[in-house]
């Protein structure tokens, strides 16, 4: 019985861990990404060599990861070939959306705002994409269903909070003394958790665009997965057409040679942790936990990002940290677990009536069978 009880804390406990753990480190990656940045790495530069690297760790990775999965699914149904038209044409796509697209406008709206704006402007991806839906009629907006209702009351909540952030910054929270403010002068803190002067309300359009981007390959990425269900291989090919999008943007748009030379320093060792982060541990953390536990499980944690922001700006960052983006950051919170909940709520409804649906059927065949023996 012990036993039983501790596999299933292990079984809730792992998860939830290791998504706490990626919300972190991704908060601690875009600290170190603001201060490069700040210090002179052209984001060009930085997006090219990262997806670059990311797309070779990811493309045999992939494969490894579905290995098992294929030969155990050897005797099933027939898998449709990977290099069809169709699914490069998505794959293109996806890669446009999701990878050229949307990096370039957050690492852009990163450079203009703060770590905390980019927490805020990723939590509106659930109210955009329930808008998109209304939009190419694929959610009829029927105001008998509570998940409807529940969805456009946290949509108009994340719109609110994003609106609030982008045109009232507030006070900061922690003020530097002026002891403080000499030292910064004399030596430049290590890492930057906000700079001035800012282009704060730019910033954050460019951020609600990159979730915007985002959304878009949201919905390519449902019907594409629907043709090819192996994940990780999708995520690997159009990681790679990402990569070649940005590459011919990067150097269009950065024609300096000398930025594109690596040295041995802080900006190189970032792109190789950035890219063995987002391209394979990330990824592989949250195909595996989506599979464990379901694939609204994995956005619970988003807002988790705030909480690490305002800890991080509060505890190591002075004059950084706003009163205006942490009001903002939870009113958007709020509208965040409203509109998955009401995807929550959906999706229990849409279970319900199929086994509903499934039951009805097993009714109906002895009927049918008594039918025929008779």
């Amino acid at each position: 019985m012990m036993g039983l009880v501790r596999g299933q804390m292990e079984e809730e406990m792992v998860p939830f861990t290791l998504m706490v753990i990626m919300e972190g480190c991704t908060i601690g990656l875009t600290i170190l990404t603001k201060t490069a940045m700040n210090g002179g790495m052209s984001p060009f530069v930085f997006i090219a060599y990262t997806n670059a690297l990311g797309s070779i760790l990811l493309l045999p990775c992939s494969f490894f990861f579905h290995h098992r999965g294929s030969e155990a699914a050897a005797g099933g149904r027939i898998e449709q070939p990977l290099f069809t038209l169709p699914l490069m044409l998505r794959f293109f796509f996806l890669g446009l959306t999701g990878v050229a697209i949307s990096q370039n406008l957050a690492f852009f709206g990163l450079y203009y705002s703060s770590p905390i704006v980019v927490c805020v402007m990723g939590l509106l991806i659930p109210a955009i994409s329930f808008l998109l839906s209304i939009i190419t009629r694929t959610t009829k907006l029927d105001w008998r269903s509570s998940s409807i209702r529940v969805k456009v009351i946290g949509t108009l909540i994340s719109i609110m909070g994003a609106i609030f952030v982008q045109v009232y910054k507030g006070p900061s929270m922690r003020k530097a003394a002026s002891d403080d403010k000499l030292e910064a002068k004399i030596n430049p803190p290590l890492l930057i958790f906000y700079s001035t002067p800012d282009r704060w309300v730019l910033g954050s359009t460019l951020l609600a665009a990159s979730s915007l981007s985002v959304c878009v390959w949201n919905i390519i990425q449902v019907g594409t997965i629907k043709q090819y269900p192996q994940v990780m291989k999708v995520v690997s090919f159009y990681s790679l057409a990402g990569t070649i999008q940005c590459s011919i943007f990067s150097l269009i748009m950065e024609r300096n040679i000398n930025a594109w030379k690596l040295k041995l320093n802080m900006e190189l060792l970032l792109i190789i942790i950035t890219a063995i982060f987002g391209s394979v541990i990330r990824s592989t953390v949250h195909v595996s936990c989506a599979e464990m536990k379901g694939h609204l499980y994995v956005p619970m944690f988003k807002p988790f990002g705030i909480v690490f922001a305002t800890a991080f700006g509060l505890t190591f960052f002075t004059n950084s940290l706003h009163y205006g983006s942490v009001i903002g950051a939870v009113i958007t919170g709020m509208g965040y677990y409203t509109v998955t909940w009401g995807n929550i709520r959906e999706d229990e409804l849409l279970r319900k009536g199929h086994n509903s649906k499934d039951a009805a059927d097993d009714q109906k065949v002895p009927l049918l069978q008594e039918d025929s023996q008779v």
